[in-house]
């Protein structure tokens, strides 16, 4: 019995040690009841300090500037875009565009409109500040006010501004005071307004930007603004240097259509040598009296009656080009627009012949009209016309006809200088 009771205190102290053994270091792996092991992602890695996700972030490699590898990515390339090296992209995209400086001019600075279609304003030297100059190309455009209507645009122009391709439509865009009204035989073109770019589109390549394009008499289109405008085209292109430039419409009170525009410039390399001048163009037509509040006109009481009384029309006479638009929103494709040949001269300029054709219409064009064929868009041109210029020698075809001619053999007029 004492023998069996030494066997039994043996075996118990045997199971005693091995109860006391780590779980797991013999047979198979298993956990306590009620035991949690740790979680693999959190036992691998230290507990982290205030300072490690800087680090963290500091150790990752650059991401390209508008990656969209994942949302806070892309929200980081919109939200931050100067955060990339000037240098590293200084030859793939242009600074920012400055703000666009306010000018102390008033309508109280000039007298009304007495025949001329510009008058000198501030001894015909811009408002531009020193630090504004610049041989940076840019262009910038203010945003449209309440009542839609356009406030400054401001641009350097230089030889990279300017456009390469024939000029688009605009006849979608509607500014302020826009009505599609003719005056037949009393106004060059018969259409009272155009579709005026501020900043043209032979120096900047704009078509149909709402924030460049103001409702603007065939008068101040012409008359007023392309000369200048033609100037600087002439200057930078035949230079390669860069012209400061800036036109304000100005608008009285809360009135739709503008009374003028104040036009600026001055050549940067040269300070201003060639180029130099602040005038303010008006925004009227001889012989129209013209309601600035809405846009409405009608004949004057001195005016020239013409054959018929002037037509407001939503369908003006179908146009050679193709249709791009409503119909009731085409008017301008087929009305004279911005860019074409200039009549007057400029200040201080008035002995010197305009360096353009003058302007003629269908029912005066000549027999026997020399025009350069553009075979590549098929668009027809007259030689002087500034797009001629650039075209490739290849696409060069001289034409001596009649424009009746010239579109039946499948070619339309040039918008530019309307052949």
């Amino acid at each position: 019995m004492k023998k069996m009771r030494l066997n039994l205190i043996a075996i118990i102290a045997l199971l005693l040690c091995s109860c006391a053994q780590s779980p797991g270091t013999t047979g198979p792996e298993r956990s306590p009841s009620g035991y949690e092991a740790p979680s693999p992602a959190v036992s691998a890695s230290p507990e982290p300090s205030a300072e490690s996700p800087r680090e963290s972030a500091e150790a990752l490699p650059p991401k390209a500037t508008g990656s969209q590898s994942g949302d806070g990515a892309a929200i980081s390339s919109q939200s931050q875009p100067d955060t990339v090296s000037v240098s590293d992209q200084a030859e793939n995209r242009p600074e920012p565009a400055p703000q666009i400086p306010a000018t102390p001019f008033s309508l109280a600075d000039i007298g009304p409109y007495s025949g001329e279609p510009w008058a000198v304003v501030n001894g015909n030297v811009p408002y531009f500040s020193e630090e504004e100059l610049t041989t940076q190309s840019f262009e910038s455009y203010s945003g449209l006010d309440d009542l839609g209507r356009c406030g400054a645009a401001y641009a350097c122009v230089g030889l990279d501004l300017m456009p390469t391709e024939e000029r688009g439509s605009i006849g979608n865009v509607r500014p302020t005071g826009w009505h599609t009204v003719k005056y037949n035989d009393i106004i060059d073109g018969n259409y009272l307004y155009n579709r005026c770019h501020l900043i043209g589109y032979l120096l900047s390549g704009e078509n149909a930007n709402e924030r460049n394009l103001i409702t603007g008499t065939r008068y101040l289109n012409v008359q007023g603004m392309l000369p200048y405008e033609n100037r600087i085209a002439d200057y930078v292109t035949e230079s390669g240097n860069h012209v400061l430039y800036r036109v304000t419409p100005v608008f009285e009170g809360e009135n739709l259509l503008a009374s003028g525009v104040l036009m600026e410039a001055r050549s940067v390399e040269d300070g201003g040598e060639a180029i130099s001048f602040c005038v303010y163009a008006y925004n009227v037509q001889p012989g129209i009296a013209i309601d600035y509040a809405t846009g409405e006109s009608a004949l004057a009481p001195d005016a020239q009656a013409p054959d018929s009384a002037p037509s407001t029309t939503q369908a003006p006479p179908e146009s050679t080009e193709p249709s791009r638009a409503p119909v009731s929103e085409s008017a301008a494709d087929t009305s004279p627009e911005q860019d074409q040949e200039p009549t007057g001269a400029l200040p201080q300029e008035s002995a010197q012949a305009p360096s353009a054709e003058p302007s003629v219409s269908q029912e005066e064009q000549p027999q026997g009209t020399a025009y350069i064929l553009n075979t590549n868009t098929h668009k027809f041109h007259y030689p002087t016309c500034r797009s001629v210029k650039q075209m490739k020698e290849e696409n060069k075809q001289n034409y001596t006809g009649s424009r009746d001619d010239v579109i039946s053999m499948g070619y339309d007029p040039c918008k530019n200088c309307n052949p």
